[in-house]
């Protein structure tokens, strides 16, 4: 059953308790969202600035305290494997076969991180979680994996001193335990996503401000065009290759003499002039992914600017330059990504669009305003069965509105 809503959630969570004999009656329901990235899409193990807004595709995952020292866990996304049961503290190894294809690994890789972070886990659960969030591209792992961490926090009645900090046990779960090399971005955008607004994160710093859409902007709709495809880990794919990439190039800067610590630190012209001519010629793919960076660097104060005056036909316009380098320059895009782009820039009304997360395969996104709605989706159930027949009954458009990343519910169960 695919829910819209969170009435729907709600007696869907009852329902499967019931059938799967787990206690959530008095318990709560937490919800976290999915994210939409502004810029900049791969900055975030660069070193770049972050912005983006919380998206309202959900996990929803109903939770109570058993009693125990035992996690008992059901997702409605991943029937064939029942009821996850297991001890605090006493999961399979990271990356072992065991958990390699089982969504058991995010609970496992919860409760592990905690456990080797010092958190002093001794109340269980019964839980049952469902989503709505499309595979790849909107950050459904990042959004599981801080379900499941602020949960247990809110069951032991502990937690963190600094609200980031989250951030970083949610990345070493897919870090460390999954082996998904996945930077902070995704995670930060949902932790801290609030509705109506824009999350600004500067790494160097560590610090989130929230940034409203500024006054008169035309009214707009964030779209999301799910290609069908089903995209790997980022253990398996592209994106794991781009980092090793900018990593190596790095190095070779710094080998170089130059003073850096990550590809962001490349912000003066003269320097990145000086790069190019340099290395170009020997590192020519390498060179092209920090192209990719120093120009979004640019783009993403504009696009800021931009966002704080209200003038979102530019949003639009550097959301479209900036897919075109992550095809161009950072090849992290796809071809039935790239068609979905291809599509939707031909309709009247649309202001950008390009890919959407790890890349490879997944989910494309665009920024339209209000009344090119439908005409997108007419655009989209026409062309793309046409040009990927292969995914004529999996792909799907969503309609995305701006919300808070986390949010409670009590008594609803």
């Amino acid at each position: 059953m695919q829910v819209t809503n969170d009435q729907q959630a709600f007696e869907r969570l009852v329902t499967l308790a019931k059938e799967k004999g787990l206690d959530i009656a008095g318990g709560k329901v937490r919800r976290t969202s999915s994210r939409f990235c502004l810029g900049v899409e791969h900055g975030d193990y660069n070193g770049t600035e972050l912005f983006g807004v919380g998206t309202d595709r959900f996990i929803w995952m109903a939770y109570k305290p058993n009693g125990t020292d035992c996690i008992r866990i059901y997702s409605d996304n991943f029937p064939d494997d029942g009821v996850v049961e297991f001890h605090l503290g006493y999961v399979p190894e990271p990356q072992s076969s065991e958990v390699a294809d089982t969504w058991a690994r995010f609970p496992y890789g919860v409760d592990y991180i905690l456990h080797r972070a010092g958190f002093g886990l001794s109340q269980g659960m019964d839980a049952v979680l469902l989503g709505n969030i499309p595979g790849g591209g909107m950050s459904r792992s990042a959004s599981l994996c801080i379900n499941l961490i602020t949960s247990l926090f809110d069951i032991n009645e502990t937690g963190v001193d600094q609200e980031i900090q989250i951030v970083d046990l949610a990345q070493a779960v897919e870090n460390e335990y999954i082996g998904s090399p996945c930077g902070q971005l995704d995670q930060t955008m949902i932790l801290f996503a609030k509705e109506g607004m824009g999350t600004h994160y500067d790494p160097k710093n560590r610090t989130i401000h929230h940034i409203p859409l500024g006054k008169g902007a035309d009214d707009f709709r964030i779209m999301v065009m799910d290609t069908g495809t089903v995209r790997p880990g980022l253990e398996k794919s592209t994106y794991k290759i781009r980092r090793a990439e900018c990593e190596q190039l790095v190095q070779i800067l710094q080998d170089g003499g130059f003073s850096i610590s990550c590809l962001a630190d490349v912000r003066e012209q003269d320097v990145y002039q000086k790069i190019i001519g340099q290395f170009d010629e020997s590192y020519p793919d390498l060179c092209n992914r920090l192209r990719y960076i120093y120009a979004a660097q640019q783009r993403f104060y504009a696009m800021m600017d931009a966002w704080k005056a209200g003038e979102i036909e530019t949003v639009g316009r550097i959301f479209r330059e900036d897919g075109i380098g992550l095809r161009d320059q950072y090849k992290i895009s796809g071809p039935e990504l790239e068609t979905m782009c291809d599509i939707v820039r031909t309709v009247e009304g649309v202001l950008g669009e390009r890919m959407l997360g790890g890349g490879d395969k997944g989910a494309a996104g665009c920024l339209v305003l209000a009344e090119a709605v439908e005409a997108v989706k007419r655009a989209v159930q026409t062309a793309y069965p046409r040009s990927r027949p292969d995914y004529a009954e999996r792909f799907s458009v969503h309609t995305c509105k701006v919300v808070d990343g986390v949010r409670v519910f009590d008594d609803v169960l």
